[in-house]
């Protein structure tokens, strides 16, 4: 009896377990853990949210450069934007517009360098950056979310965690699932899949980076 040829693994489940040990690392991070362990308090929540202002303007002024790009576009689905939510989440924790004074940190800076860089030169690896945070927000951040509301008393999906909040998606798991349908599709050859892999990494590594960053006094 002949062996059955072998059946390559979906590219979607190449990179989440390529990437697994980086997300548990960024996950398992001493500022996370801290900060949701209940050792920092909503200030850091809020410095946090802050830089993340920064690292989603990047991603979604590329989106509003890729939409019409054969390999990224596919993946720019309007209920993913996150910058209004994060602008309203700010001027609930900083008050209006008091926000707007805030800084990047160096790694928040070279993390959405990275990001703008690679919009303008390689939309394959926009998409890895896209992938690392917008799924993590649909999975992970829905804890997030959950934490933060009792720990801060945040009402149920409102001001403080509307970062969190995919109103737009009613069915968050049938989402995931086009998106990773969508992954398994790019018309990438095998060079390319490698690079993007190795850019998922990055953006893995760029998110620690800058947990570390928060985490200095």
């Amino acid at each position: 009896m002949s062996t059955p040829p072998s059946v390559a693994a979906p590219f979607s489940a190449v990179i989440r377990s390529a990437s697994q040990d980086q997300h548990t690392e960024a996950e398992n991070s001493p500022f996370m853990s801290d900060l949701f362990g209940g050792r920092l308090d909503v200030e850091a929540y809020t410095r946090y949210t802050e830089q993340l202002w920064f690292v989603y303007r990047a991603l979604e002024d590329g989106a509003a450069t890729l939409a019409g790009d054969p390999v990224a576009g596919p993946f720019l689905h309007p209920a993913l934007l996150r910058v209004p939510a994060l602008e309203r989440d700010l001027d609930h924790l900083r008050g209006p517009g008091a926000w707007r004074d805030a800084v990047p940190l160096p790694a928040t800076a070279a993390y959405a360098a990275r990001i703008r860089e690679v919009a303008g030169t390689w939309p394959a690896g926009y998409v890895a950056h896209h992938y690392t945070r917008y799924l993590g927000d649909l999975s992970g951040g829905q804890v997030i979310r959950d934490t933060a509301e009792k720990r801060w008393g945040f009402a149920h999906k409102g001001d403080g965690v509307r970062f969190y909040v995919f109103d737009a998606i009613g069915n968050p798991a049938a989402f995931k699932r086009g998106y990773r349908a969508l992954l398994d599709a790019m018309p990438l050859n095998s060079s390319e899949r490698e690079r993007v892999l190795r850019e998922c990494g990055r953006a893995f590594q760029l998110n620690t980076t800058l947990f570390a960053e928060l985490g200095r006094p």
